[in-house]
């Protein structure tokens, strides 16, 4: 695969299938509204569906003016009673790619380091299970208060979700002279920062909210999957949870410091500064909403992140190849038809094929039956950039911790004509979070076997942050392995565990890659 296709799906990851908008607060209830004790403060939430929801809680400081490109600081504390019933700002990011291609984030500001707690019992004795969901967006775009990430259902089988917003494009990850000036070999992945410092809240408060800051889940799809391996390779988040399941993670080499300070100079002249001899206090002056602009381009780093800072000193796959991640319980798979966020930003599978010229000849009979070249470009695109960086990081992690690994291929009964391919990138979301027919994000009503089959997902997911086994009634999801690859099926014929899944051509994948370089330790 070329170099210019590699860039062009990269660029594409930016398709998230996330739905913007506010949620509602539901049908108001006779109860009193919920409180909980933070270090910083008493707030107040609100009940829906038999859940405690608080929205806008700060879980740091606003990263304005001289805290731009600093690492977060602790939120400030409040004397009377918080309100935490409207979801706070996303941040800053592209509105046209957002809109256009993710669905609206609503309103933005710097101000954006707000969290999202929904809690089936706001009681400190509780003792439940944490589910931290990291979202996705490519780096660029997204925010915790999606419609597709409403954490009801999940709460209402006894976990406790926490949602966030994290700084996003040039304002989350950024490197230039002026910041290395008075701190060299600084921060340059100030979003992944801004995770860990919702972690860290989470250790510190979520017991208020009923909550066992020792049992915590980090879970992510896409860029947020790209998270949830970027912290298990991180030393600065070490001790801040117990297991992670990454949803489409994609095996595309990080970027070095180096590139990062040429992407910052460049963004610099830009916005109308003197590139490298720009000063930090110009920098800061810039607004926020100007960076945001480009998060397209040339001087965009999405939809990665940068090797060579505390929080990643080693790119993911080499902490994983080194055995330098954290030998915690990990989830890892991808969906049938990933490429489609690929295709949906013109990157055309037939095309595709075309320019790998002599290679189709060794890549077909992977493929038996397959003749369509178009059909046959989105597979490959698929296995490459997903499945085979799935099977790859499960294999290296399956000898350190126990490890899971799953295939996700059912679409819902009435979107089968329209999504003849398979379930597309994002496209599992909405299970696990069992919303049902609620978020009006699926463009079709749900059947009652969609619902039954999104609650088994569900089931699944909750069933591992509470006992760190992905059990469910049936079937039982073996374990993958070096001696044994395993993969649980999620299709369109039920839940079925499978023994050496795709395995001969994701391994062909895996050894090509390595060679020329696409999934590499860099």
């Amino acid at each position: 695969m070329s170099s210019k296709h590699e860039v062009l799906i990269g660029r594409a990851i930016g398709a998230m299938l996330v739905i913007g908008g506010s949620l509602g607060t539901g049908v108001a209830t006779a109860q009193a509204a919920p409180q909980a004790t933070t270090a910083a403060g008493i707030a107040t939430g609100a009940r829906s569906d038999g859940v405690a929801v608080f929205r806008g809680l700060p879980y740091a400081a606003a990263p304005v003016g001289g805290l731009r490109w600093r690492a977060p600081e602790p939120a400030a504390s409040w004397t009377n009673v918080r309100a935490a019933t409207a979801f706070g700002k996303a941040c800053p990011q592209d509105r046209s790619l957002s809109v256009d291609q993710a669905g609206d984030p609503g309103p933005t500001s710097e101000d954006c380091l707000f969290l999202n707690v929904w809690t089936p019992r706001a009681e400190p004795d509780a003792r439940l299970p944490v589910m931290v969901w990291i979202h996705g967006g490519a780096f660029v775009i997204g925010a915790g208060s999606q419609n597709l990430y409403d954490g009801t259902a999940l709460a209402k089988r006894g976990a406790i979700v926490v949602t966030f917003n994290y700084r996003l494009g040039a304002l989350g990850f950024f490197s230039h002279p002026a910041l290395d000036r008075p701190e060299p070999n600084g921060p340059v992945n100030f979003g992944l920062l801004d995770q860990i410092a919702a972690l860290r809240w989470v250790q510190a408060n979520i017991a208020a909210f009923g909550g066992d800051a020792g049992n915590v889940t980090i879970f992510g799809e896409s860029a947020g999957a790209q998270s949830v391996l970027a912290l298990f390779a991180s030393p600065l988040a070490r001790g801040l949870f117990q297991r992670g399941i990454a949803q489409s993670a994609y095996g595309i080499p990080s970027h070095t410091r180096a590139k990062a300070q040429a992407a910052g100079v460049g963004i610099a002249n830009a916005v109308g500064l003197g590139g490298a001899v720009a000063t930090l206090e110009q920098l800061r002056a810039i607004p926020a909403d100007r960076f945001a602009e480009l998060a397209k381009g040339k001087l965009s780093l999405s939809p990665n992140l940068v090797v060579g800072d505390a929080v990643l000193p080693e790119a993911i796959l080499t902490a994983f190849q080194r055995g330098r991640e954290a030998k915690l319980p990990l989830i890892v798979g991808s969906n049938s038809d990933e490429a489609s966020v690929a295709v949906a930003f013109g990157v055309d599978p037939a095309a595709l094929m075309k320019r790998l010229g002599a290679a189709r000849v060794a890549i077909k009979p992977l493929y038996p039956g397959l003749d369509n070249q178009a059909a046959l470009g989105r597979e490959v695109v698929t296995d490459v950039v997903f499945a085979a960086y799935a099977r790859r990081i499960a294999y290296l992690h399956s000898t350190r911790a126990p490890t899971w690994r799953y295939h996700f291929s059912r679409v819902a009964d009435n979107l089968r004509a329209q999504l003849a391919s398979g379930v597309p990138h994002g496209g599992e979301i909405a299970a696990v979070f069992d919303l049902g027919d609620g978020c009006g994000c699926l463009g079709a009503p749900l059947t009652e076997a969609d619902r039954a089959a999104s609650r088994r997902v569900a089931d699944y997911w909750v069933a591992f942050a509470r006992d760190s086994m992905p059990a469910a009634d049936a079937p039982v999801w073996p374990r993958d392995g070096r001696q044994r690859a395993e993969t649980l099926v999620f299709g369109p014929d039920g839940i079925v565990p499978r023994t050496d899944f795709r395995k001969r051509r994701l391994d062909t994948f895996i050894g090509a890659l390595n060679v020329i370089g696409l999934i590499s330790g860099r």
